[in-house]
């Protein structure tokens, strides 16, 4: 039996402690119960492009291996799936890279009653064997790879159409006309109905976009990671395309559940990353004061707080936080409730502007694939 991280159970505590304020309304956010309290339920529409979806999504990467590297029940990650599908959510986000190929398969069983009620997004890119799964190196965007990538998917999530499908990263050996003409293809056979890119370089981005228009780019984005705040939301805002948030959560330091005694098993991405290492995590959880802080003030939870901040940047940003506990699920759905007044979007915008994060964001072979521009034909 997998025994439970010491994160979540640090969540959980802050949780049940938050809870104990349901007694006192909250008319400040617009809520008659607390997001803690698990009733909360997205009411909030956004538009991706011209693609409506959830105004938080959920994503779906852990729900066959979490970071703690344990393997979760599948009919509990079909419950918290179908669970937060009845809460309002209708954006779902995976990949074939997640498994690779079985989160596919666990989220086509979990949306299969209410499949044409939601919205699917998967994505394609990395060099995976399309039928065992098995990861090869670098990545693999050539057209005709593509095409067979996605009849997998469709098999997969068991539909006949990807309603948001991704370049997972930029591939240097194509050009992006050349994905586009793909996609574009597989749109024409309806069986791509929006298109993406994740973690490119903007001259990558206009390409792509004068290609074949996009709906959506996805890169990580929260307080622990601002990166898009540069000229990435900028851009999209010029061409009209959302945004989506990966990690919303800082990969789990901005739900309180991580302090400088936390340690990562092997084959957790945290274990390697300059953010957490030791002589960078004190100096980081700053961020999670500052959290912890708001979330007494506004009667909500660090992680909720955490994602409402980022609903509050830009009106077309759909963050889609992960998790494979239905309490971490419905608290994270309870961001949709929390508003800010423009004088406190300001403040908490300043404090957040004067933390310095410390420590690089991801492992350099990772890195590796991030802002990569596509070759010229």
């Amino acid at each position: 039996m997998n025994q439970e991280h010491p994160a979540t159970t640090a969540r959980r505590s802050f949780l049940l402690a938050a809870g104990s304020l349901a007694a006192t309304p909250m008319m400040a956010q617009g809520q008659s119960q607390s997001p803690a309290g698990g009733a909360a339920v997205v009411t909030g529409r956004r538009r991706l492009g011209k693609l409506e979806v959830s105004s938080v999504g959920l994503g779906v990467q852990n729900m066959s291996r979490t970071y703690q590297t344990t393997v979760p029940s599948r009919p509990e990650m079909h419950r918290i799936i179908r669970s937060a599908f009845d809460a309002g959510v209708t954006l779902f986000d995976a990949a074939e890279a997640y498994g690779p190929h079985e989160v596919e398969r666990i989220l086509g069983e979990g949306v299969a009653p209410f499949r044409n009620q939601v919205v699917i997004a998967s994505k394609f890119g990395w060099n995976i064997d399309l039928k065992t799964g098995a990861r090869g190196p670098g990545l693999n965007s050539r057209p005709a790879h593509i095409k067979l990538a996605v009849e997998g998917m469709l098999t997969r999530l068991r539909t006949d159409r990807v309603d948001l499908l991704y370049q997972h990263r930029v591939d240097p050996q194509v050009p992006i006309e050349d994905v586009a003409g793909a996609v574009a293809d597989l749109m024409k056979e309806g069986k791509v109905l929006h298109w993406g890119l994740c973690e490119m370089g903007l001259k990558t981005l206009r390409r792509a976009h004068a290609a074949l228009p996009l709906s959506a780019v996805q890169s990580e984005y929260s307080m622990l990671w601002r990166g898009p705040e540069d000229a990435v939301l900028a851009l999209c805002q010029e061409l009209g395309i959302g945004f989506v948030p990966w990690s919303p959560l800082g990969v789990g330091l901005l739900t309180s559940a991580i302090d400088a005694n936390t340690r990562y098993a092997d084959g957790d991405i945290r274990k390697v990353e300059g953010r957490f290492a030791p002589e960078n995590i004190e100096h980081n959880l700053a961020l999670v004061a500052l959290l912890i802080s708001w979330a007494k003030r506004k009667q909500s939870t660090p992680a909720q707080i955490a994602l409402a901040w980022l609903l509050a940047q830009k009106p077309w940003i759909v963050p889609i936080p992960g998790t494979t506990q239905m309490a971490h699920m419905r608290e994270n759905i309870g961001a949709d409730a929390v508003r800010f007044t423009a004088t406190e979007l300001a403040q908490l915008n300043r404090a957040v502007a004067a933390i310095d994060v410390r420590g690089a964001r991801l492992p350099a072979a990772v890195l590796a694939f991030s802002d990569v521009e596509a070759p010229t034909r």
